[in-house]
């Protein structure tokens, strides 16, 4: 089962990457809590039969690893999912990123997965996106269709995004001080109340600490639970800015601790239990404390 921490931060690799299958075996367990093994846009087209091969490869072994984080497949498209789920050894992996994800390409995906055991995390990165009917439309899809149970999480596509407004990421520059910093909390207002958690943009700068830091604490306070990282060296700092914090795990059990009290305070802050009871489960949640949260109520 997946962890929330699990997607804290997603270190996204290339699937031809030429160490894939050493670094899993040997490494993987301090690289990261999540992994997305790619074969879409970090591929040319004469990049994937080398890196259908890897996986090929690497699949029947991921079992063999003594401490696993969840591995998720990127496929190029729907024709490529048919070929993950026909290789030996695809049980071994959590499931799958579904790239440029909307109501005309997710019934192809669907068509594969319905019935499967596979975890699911759409990207949100096509046009449809920018526009308020087409979250609905896409929201509404996916709270009727038998793959809406399987998304684990939604994720912002910011790179493909920005590239449909003719932008890309400038150095120095936060996602939050581009346009599709203003869809993030849109993209949150819509889905989140459906019960879709989000994940933010991955950070192309990878030797900018201050801003990669800026950006992920801007994520959690925007409700996000995670972001895609691009590079090992990312990962220490996103998965410390998703921590939940002492502070936060104590005014959670203080709001569900005494049922009978409908307002109390923490820390100077007023708590609602009526109000902040789903706040302080969700937080319990995340921070692995989900028996505490039970024996507080």
């Amino acid at each position: 089962m997946v962890d929330w921490t699990d997607l804290a931060a997603s270190l996204y690799v290339p699937a031809n990457h030429p160490k894939l299958c050493r670094s899993f075996l040997e490494n993987e367990p301090s690289l990261a809590p999540s992994f997305i093994l790619c074969t879409e846009d970090s591929l040319s087209d004469s990049d994937l039969p080398d890196a259908l091969t890897r996986i090929r490869e690497l699949l029947p072994q991921l079992n063999r690893r003594p401490k696993s984080s969840p591995v998720f497949l990127r496929p190029r498209n729907a024709e490529v999912l048919g070929e993950f789920l026909a290789m030996k050894g695809i049980e071994n992996v959590t499931g799958f990123v579904i790239p440029k994800a909307d109501v005309d390409s997710l019934p192809a995906y669907a068509a594969h997965l319905i019935g499967m055991p596979f975890r699911v995390m759409p990207v949100l990165e096509t046009r449809s996106i920018f526009d308020e009917c087409g979250r609905i439309e896409l929201r509404d899809y996916l709270n009727r269709s038998p793959l809406g149970p399987a998304v684990l999480a939604l994720r912002i596509g910011g790179n493909d995004l920005l590239r449909l407004l003719g932008l890309k990421r400038q150095p120095g520059v936060s996602i939050y001080q581009t346009p599709v910093g203003h869809l993030i909390p849109q993209l949150m207002m819509c889905f989140r109340p459906h019960g879709y958690q989000l994940t933010g943009v991955v950070c192309d700068s990878l030797d900018d600490v201050d801003l990669l830091r800026f950006e992920a604490e801007m994520d959690a306070r925007m409700g996000l639970i995670g972001k895609t990282a691009v590079h090992p060296r990312q990962v220490s700092i996103l998965r410390k800015a998703f921590t939940v914090s002492r502070d936060d795990v104590s005014a959670a059990k203080e709001i569900l601790k005494d049922p009978s009290r409908s307002v109390t305070s923490y820390n100077k802050m007023m708590l609602e239990r009526i109000v902040h009871t789903d706040w302080a489960l969700q937080t319990l949640q995340r921070a692995g404390t989900e028996s505490g949260a039970e024996e507080s109520l």
